[in-house]
């Protein structure tokens, strides 16, 4: 981390959130005491930010193998930790970033926070929150030519069904506690994860901080249309093979977000920032030049989807063409 920790804080810090209730301490934040708050409710009263400049991912592209583990940066500059003077957090933006198909095109992944409570305090570098959040998947516009993408949208179209275009109808995956299936929300703390060894190249001691979170991944949640939930189902299979089973049921997500110094909100630069991302038209995440990185090994090594593994992808394939 950058030295000197006053020498960056913008006029107008107060503190005393943290403080406010004994329980809110570590080493063991206990913030059941707040509600769990909407990301868009309370945007007018934020006045501070930390940007997320480097969003590191972690997981293990096979499931119960820690020798699998890839790590990969996410577009920069989406996430955001947003709070008082005084440091209580009233909104999280969670990044994106994409995975390429062979058979589909690239596709984008978001982490959506559905509900956060928290606290920062910018004297001692630390903070705390909970959250709830849900994967979503959709097909990066890049993939909107490919010509299975556009026969499977046009199958949908027909039968008046939602296809996952744009974030909007996007594909949403549950997420929960780590070991904790049945308990949606999840800790988010100070510090680097401590449930692995981190490689270098996704450590970034230039941050002005750093916190970390880990997420079980749930099932692909349910729609009304048997046909969507199949279809939903085999787009993730798909998803998981091009990205090293990111978003596989049962597998742990796992990131450090390394912040920026602390900055004051322009509130309505922050309400157009969160509703660009909440939108999302034209992101495109999926292409090789983006800002983010491709998935890697400890040791640098490119994660590239086995043989086998593609062999699959074309099954899969198979199947999605007998929908509807």
């Amino acid at each position: 981390m950058v030295d000197n920790p006053t020498s960056d804080i913008p006029p107008g810090w107060k503190g005393g959130f943290a403080e406010s209730n004994p329980a809110f301490a570590y080493p063991a934040p206990n913030l059941t005491s707040l509600p769990m708050l909407d990301n868009m409710a309370n945007i007018p009263l934020l006045k501070r930010q930390q940007k997320v400049m480097w969003p590191e991912f972690s997981w293990e592209t096979i499931p119960g193998d820690p020798g699998s583990r890839c790590f990969q940066m996410f577009s920069p500059d989406i996430s955001r930790l947003g709070y008082t003077n005084t440091g209580r957090i009233y909104s999280i933006i969670c990044p994106q970033q994409g995975a390429c198909s062979p058979s589909l095109g690239c596709m984008n992944v978001e982490v959506t926070v559905t509900g956060q409570r928290g606290w920062v305090d910018e004297t001692n570098r630390t903070f705390a929150a909970d959250m709830t959040v849900e994967g979503k998947i959709w097909f990066s516009p890049s993939a909107h030519q490919n010509p299975l993408v556009k026969f499977l949208w046009k199958k949908f179209e027909d039968n008046q069904l939602p296809f996952p275009f744009i974030k909007k109808h996007a594909i949403k995956v549950t997420t929960h506690k780590v070991n904790a299936p049945e308990q949606p929300v999840f800790p988010v703390h100070t510090g680097e994860s401590t449930d692995f060894k981190i490689p270098g190249f996704a450590t970034h001691p230039q941050a002005w901080a750093v916190g970390n979170l880990g997420v079980g991944i749930g099932p692909v949640a349910p729609t009304d249309s048997p046909e969507v939930n199949r279809f939903n189902e085999l787009i993730m299979d798909v998803f998981n093979i091009a990205s090293g089973n990111m978003l596989k049921s049962g597998n742990v997500l796992t990131w450090n977000v390394w912040f920026t110094a602390p900055e004051l909100v322009d509130t309505q630069e922050w309400e157009d920032h969160a509703l660009k991302w909440r939108e999302s038209i034209d992101a495109d995440h999926g292409s090789p030049t983006g800002p983010g990185t491709e998935a890697r090994f400890f040791d640098g090594t490119p994660f590239k989807p086995a043989k086998e593994l593609l062999e699959e992808e074309l099954e899969k394939v198979r199947l999605l063409k007998q929908i509807l």
